[in-house]
């Protein structure tokens, strides 16, 4: 599968997560790195900015999922 594919089923996948959904994928992000954000912090973000940081560590992480 190409990256621009791949790119475009991740985005849609984080864009049909819930606001729940997605503060539980970025608390439990399993990837080259460890995303470290206390639930208060990730309480206080809108969902835009929380599917921001959801995608961006896809992207950073050179991860499908």
């Amino acid at each position: 599968m190409d990256s621009r594919k791949l790119f475009e089923q991740t985005a849609t996948s984080i864009a049909a997560l819930d606001r729940d959904e997605l503060k539980g994928r970025i608390r439990n992000f399993n990837g080259r790195f460890r995303l470290d954000f206390t639930e208060e912090y990730l309480d206080h973000l809108n969902i835009d900015r929380l599917r921001h940081i959801l995608l961006a560590a896809h992207i950073s992480a050179g991860s499908s999922h």
